[in-house]
């Protein structure tokens, strides 16, 4: 099986993670995290080298993250650099590049099975409200809600952290962001949206808590729903 490692370094220079090439695995080496937005077959890993540039290696993590490449992400970072990794990095794993052949196999083995486990099941079902985290959908008593990118994120964050109330400031940061430079009340535009097509029925998954932010109720039960359909309009 093949563990491929995005990095830019040149040949002639240290490898990212040496103690890789001491275990039986396939090494393939890119330089464009893009080129891997195909489904890889029999992918243990991909590795990002983040031992340079940590704002190219962030954006490299984020890249695959988005793209729903079907195999652990891992940075690879030396002890200075781990400071710098942020939830919004969106890597399955972080891993120091001086680190043994016995815990890179014990990192790579865990962090596979665990996105093993990830796969073959991340739909998620509160009440009447499923969302599927693999093809960025989401259906409401069975009917398809047509959501854009950033509201899907936002309503797959606030349904994954059912209850807990979020601040505009925080959303911001979780779901479009460290790098985005708008303010908070494109949430507010989005929550208002999101309202908007679950409709004047279910508009109360999505609370506002005053002078906080907002949370995500859990439906009650899996009732069938009224003859009013929720609002499927597209934007």
């Amino acid at each position: 099986m093949d563990v491929i490692i995005v990095t830019n370094a040149a040949p002639h220079c240290e490898p990212v993670l040496p103690a890789i090439e001491l275990l039986p695995y396939r090494i393939r080496k890119v330089n464009d995290a893009a080129s891997l937005l195909h489904p890889q077959i029999d992918l243990v890993a991909v590795l990002v080298d983040a031992r340079n540039d940590l704002a190219e290696a962030r954006a490299n993590c984020r890249l695959l993250h988005d793209s729903r490449i079907r195999a652990p992400v891992i940075a690879v970072l030396t002890e200075g650099g781990l400071a710098a990794v942020q939830p919004d990095w969106q890597v399955d794993d972080v891993i120091v590049t001086h680190a043994g052949p016995a815990e890179v196999e014990a990192r790579l083995r865990l962090v596979s099975s665990a996105s093993e486990s990830t796969r073959n099941g991340r739909i998620l079902n509160t009440g009447y409200l499923t969302i599927d985290l693999d093809t960025y959908s989401a259906k409401l008593h069975n009917q398809p809600l047509n959501l854009t990118y950033k509201e899907f994120e936002l309503l797959r964050f606030l349904a994954q952290n059912p209850g807990r109330v979020f601040s505009r400031e925080q959303l911001l940061r979780d779901v479009w962001g460290h790098d985005y430079f708008g303010g908070a009340r494109t949430v507010d535009v989005h929550v208002r949206r999101l309202r908007a097509k679950l409709g004047s029925e279910h508009e109360g998954l999505i609370a506002t808590v005053r002078q906080v932010g907002y949370k995500f109720n859990v439906p009650r039960s899996k009732a069938a729903p009224s003859r009013h359909r929720p609002s499927l309009s597209r934007h």
